[in-house]
């Protein structure tokens, strides 16, 4: 299983990546990707690849926000407490 803070760290960079399109496109990503996800095109073809990469960030991000939740979950039949295992990132 992968660690907590692996995911967290994995969350915020994907999150980093989305908003740089969601400002570009002036769209949040869950709404692009169900209409990307509806075959529906970019109005320019200079976006295709944008979309592409957009897409593919939002999946990875989708699954690590599903890995994050069993993670938790698995912590939490584990621990009493999920405050027991949460530890600050030194820097």
């Amino acid at each position: 299983m992968v660690q907590l803070s692996t995911l967290v760290r994995d969350i915020h960079r994907l999150n980093h990546q989305l908003e740089r399109f969601e400002q570009r496109y002036n769209m949040l990503s869950t709404t692009f990707y169900e209409a990307y996800s509806a075959g529906m095109e970019p109005e320019d073809d200079a976006w295709v690849l944008d979309f592409e990469k957009w897409a593919g960030l939002y999946e990875v991000w989708r699954d690590r926000q599903g890995e994050y939740e069993e993670t938790v979950r698995h912590i939490r039949r584990q621990q009493p407490s999920l405050f027991k295992v949460v530890r600050p990132v030194m820097a």
